[in-house]
Formats: structure tokens, C-alpha cells, sequence
């Protein structure tokens, strides 16, 4: 492991202040027995846990005065580290599950299907895998309704019954709302349940705006300022004994075109790889049998400091995915590539969405990894 690269990274903090601590926390602060309130968040008998996809710590402060609700005094409590990859799927099932991606088994956005040659899209879902078998722990969620809490998740109807929100968001109720009225009227709503409520609220347009425009584009600001917007009504909308919580799943970096490097762009940087996972910001290999340290030496040598190469065992070991069981460890790459500057692996073939993109995150990057915990009560 390069000395100079791994200084660069933010390590996870699974257990001592990670986006997978959030839910958790609020439980204790409802009084579930058994939870830790490892966030000493307030005691309160309802909460609203909102999160935004793509609300990075830096970018937070960078752009403070598009979101001055949000940057509020003393509503920003701390920043959390996400888990590896920084990426939706993998940060929705931490959150909904309490666990490290290691044990939860959503290791990235795609992934492979052991014993396969398929990749595992999380956010589309192969309806061949069972969600139930691909992630079996009970959730956070589960847990609270167990004990008696009134458990609501509010998102896009699309997501009521998909693939991940089975796998790492189940428990409670599902309300579905595609515009930010419907948004913060089932919010408001569900928050009233029952003597005891949580309420999981997920806003995306954020991270879409960032895909597509960059999160140095005037359209990334205004999104932002949108977002700041709807945060503010929300909490002005819900009853008072209410505790908001506001937090994110990654941020997010511009990728320049020119820093950005093809798997199939030259016949030496394919040779032995059978499939490419993950996001262009933490690319898994997936290589022949007994190709793993010819690959590994060929991209460390190509990419240099851009980028951390390790094998599989070298990036547990370092406990980027916390502890990870028998079932998930062949879901990680052989090869497993974490950007670090302004750059990116492209699988142009497998994914030719990818150079249309300008923001992206999966890293181990401080922008990538580090969102804020803010407490709006």
C-alpha cells in the first residue's frame, strides 16, 4: 500500500460516528431498549430521519449561503463518515440496517452474483436474486417496530417494493411521494403515528442534479438552495415535539473527461479481468482464476498516485468494509480501485452511461466519504 496514497484517504467509522449509527441512535433516543445512542442525539418520543442523496460535508460548507437553514446555529452537530463504497446503495442499506456494508452485503452499486458472470445492479435489481437471501439481517426499521415504534418510510412510489428497499430498508410502512408536497404531508402525517414514531425520508434530486451538471455547476447550487428550501418548510410543517435529522449518503467530485481512464482502452488493462464492478470512483475487478497479482500489478502500475490498487484481502484487512462474513467477501472485487485525485475507471462497453456523467463519488476521499449529521429540534 503506497504510504503517500493511504494518507489521503478517510478511513469508515463503522460504530464510532457512521451514517450506519444514525438509525440506531434515534431508536435509543426513543427509548428502545437495547439501541445505543452512540450520537447523543436528544431524547424525544418522534423522530424524522431525512437524507439527502448526495449532500457531501464539504460541499455543505462550501456552498453556505445557498442553504442557510440548513447551516442554521448549532443545527450542523458533527460530521459522519459513510461506508465503503461511498454510494447510494450500499449507504441506504447501512442506514436501514444499523451494519457495515460487510455484514449488510451491499458492497456497491454493482456487484457480482457469486458463482456467476453476472453483475448485480442494486439500484435496478435482478428480479432472479431475492433480496431476503441477499441481505438476511433483521433492519433498524424491523427493530423499532418490534418495539412498539411507528415505523414510516416516505419515498418515490417507484422504490415501494424494489429490490434494495426490500433488502436493506424494510419494517414499518411505505408512503409513496414523487413531489415535495407529497413529500411533507406524509412526513407530517406519519409523524403524528402512533405514541412513539420514525419517519425515514429520502430526497434525491441533489445527487441526480450532481450526475448530470457537476457539483460546480450554477445548477448543483440552485438544487441546493431547493433542497434548503424544502428542509426549512418541512421543519416549520411537523409538529414540535418533532426531532428533524438531516444527513447524506456521500458527496460527490467533477471528474474531468481528460482524467478519466478506460478499462477497454488499451488490451493490456483488460487482459484477465472477466467483469468490472462497482462505480468509476471505486472500481471492482473481477479477474480470471489466477490473474488477480498479474492485474493488481498492472493498474497500480498504470494509474500510480491517482489511485489506490488493493486486492481483496488487502482492502478488508484495512477495514474499509468493517467485518465482512464468507457469503459477502466474493461480492468484492478481486482488484479493488479507489480513486484518489480528480479521476475515474470507466467500463465504457459495460456502462455507457458513465462518460455522460460529470459528478461522481464511491471513494475513500474526504468529499466522498464525510456527510453532515445535522439536528434540526
Amino acid at each position: 500500500m503506497p504510504p503517500s496514497a493511504s494518507a489521503d484517504l478517510v478511513l469508515p467509522r463503522y460504530g464510532a460516528g457512521a451514517l450506519s449509527d444514525v438509525v440506531p441512535s434515534a431508536l435509543a433516543a426513543l427509548g428502545v431498549e437495547g439501541e445505543h445512542d452512540l450520537l447523543g442525539l436528544p431524547p424525544s418520543d418522534r423522530y424524522v430521519v431525512m437524507l439527502v442523496d448526495g449532500l457531501g460535508w464539504h460541499l455543505l460548507h462550501r456552498h453556505a449561503e445557498d442553504a442557510p437553514f440548513l447551516n442554521g446555529e448549532g443545527r450542523i452537530r458533527r460530521s459522519l463518515t459513510v461506508g465503503v463504497p461511498s454510494t447510494t446503495s450500499t449507504s441506504l442499506a447501512s442506514l436501514g440496517t444499523g451494519l457495515a456494508p460487510g455484514r449488510h452485503g451491499i458492497v456497491g452499486y454493482t456487484m457480482a452474483v457469486p458463482g456467476t458472470d453476472r453483475l448485480l445492479n442494486t439500484l435496478r435489481w435482478d428480479t432472479t436474486v431475492e433480496p431476503l437471501v441477499w441481505q438476511p439481517h433483521q433492519t433498524a426499521f424491523e427493530r423499532g417496530v418490534q418495539a412498539g415504534v411507528a415505523v414510516t418510510t416516505v419515498s418515490r412510489k417507484a422504490f415501494r417494493g424494489s429490490g434494495i428497499t426490500v433488502a436493506g430498508l424494510r419494517g414499518g410502512e411505505f408512503v409513496p411521494a414523487d413531489s415535495a408536497g407529497q413529500a411533507t404531508a406524509g412526513t407530517v402525517e406519519a409523524s403524528r403515528r402512533g405514541d412513539r414514531s420514525l419517519v425515514y425520508l429520502y430526497e434525491g434530486d441533489l445527487d441526480w442534479t450532481g450526475h448530470r451538471a457537476g457539483v460546480n455547476a450554477p445548477a448543483w447550487r440552485h438544487q441546493l438552495s431547493a433542497v434548503d428550501h424544502f428542509a426549512a418548510r418541512l421543519r416549520a410543517s411537523l409538529p414540535a415535539d418533532v426531532v428533524l435529522l438531516i444527513t447524506g449518503d456521500h458527496g460527490m467530485v467533477d471528474v474531468p473527461k481528460e482524467h478519466r481512464v478506460d478499462v477497454d482502452s488499451a488490451p493490456e488493462l483488460r487482459a484477465g479481468v472477466r467483469m468490472v464492478g462497482g462505480d468509476p470512483r471505486l472500481r471492482y475487478l473481477y479477474t480470471d482464476e489466477g490473474a488477480a497479482a498479474d492485474v493488481l500489478a498492472t493498474w497500480r502500475e498504470r494509474l500510480g498516485d491517482a489511485a489506490l490498487v488493493l486486492g481483496r484481502d488487502e482492502a478488508i484487512a484495512a477495514g474499509w468494509f468493517g467485518e465482512v462474513e464468507d457469503r459477502v467477501r466474493p461480492r468484492i472485487g478481486d482488484v479493488v480501485i479507489a480513486a484518489l485525485d480528480e479521476m475515474a475507471v470507466e467500463c465504457r462497453r459495460e456502462f455507457p452511461m458513465e462518460p455522460l456523467l460529470v459528478g461522481w463519488h464511491g471513494s475513500l476521499t474526504a468529499e466522498e466519504m464525510l456527510v453532515p449529521l445535522l439536528v434540526a429540534d
